[in-house]
């Protein structure tokens, strides 16, 4: 059981970059994967990316594979989505997850933060 805290969400033009960060505490005594989900408006929650403790095995949804880029702090208490090639498509609500596992469906992960706004400009 982790706490998560995002940052780095904000305005970009299309074809631009942007760096979310992700900050756990509380219970980070135990290896746990992290990872990434976002609503877009009036769309469900999807999956983005997922990270396991060590950062060996690296998940990308589709639509960001080659533009989106997961990885974790040196600690490995933080996570990071660095986002390039922005499109108005991936304008959304992200939110870091974590569990001691991986799943591509929101309802596996135990840990949410509160969410950071990304809207990308045409």
């Amino acid at each position: 059981q982790v706490q998560l805290v995002e940052s780095g969400g904000g305005l970009v033009q299309a074809g631009g970059s942007l760096k979310l960060s992700c900050a756990a505490s509380g219970d980070t005594t135990s290896t746990y994967s992290m990872g990434w989900f976002r609503q877009p408006p009036g769309k469900e929650r999807e999956f983005v990316a997922a990270i396991s403790w060590t950062g060996a095995n690296l998940y990308y949804a589709d639509s960001v594979k080659g533009r989106f880029t997961i990885s974790r702090g040196n600690a490995k208490n933080t996570v990071y989505l660095q986002m390039n090639s922005l499109k108005v498509e991936d304008t959304a609500v992200y939110y870091c997850v974590a569990d001691v596992g991986v799943s591509r469906t929101y309802e596996f992960w135990s840990s949410w933060g509160q969410g950071t706004q990304v809207t990308v400009s045409p």
